[in-house]
């Protein structure tokens, strides 16, 4: 687990993680099965609950933030060639 958080804090890639949590591929591939099965679900589930019960939470603090992150134009979805790309005729205008 320490593996799979240290790599979410980070931002890293995976075949980046520090050796001393083992091979990256096991590590990525829990992360992977947990994700699928709702094992991250249920802990966060398990330590929200915890966490309210023991009065951790100050719920008066919490807030939602909406910033908005645009998208480079690659990862939108735009057409290749960009806005600016002319298409040429096949064969001379006619008049």
């Amino acid at each position: 687990m320490n593996g799979i958080l240290w790599k979410l804090s980070t931002g890293a890639a995976w075949r980046d993680l520090p050796e001393r949590y083992g091979p990256w591929k096991t590590v990525y591939e829990r992360f992977r099965r947990w994700s699928a099965d709702g094992t991250w679900d249920r802990i966060l589930a398990h330590v929200q609950q915890h966490s309210d019960a023991v009065g951790q939470v100050d719920w008066s603090l919490v807030c939602v933030d909406s910033t908005t992150v645009r998208a480079h134009q690659h990862a939108a979805g735009a057409r290749k060639g960009g806005p600016g790309r002319v298409r040429r005729s096949a064969g001379p205008a006619a008049d």
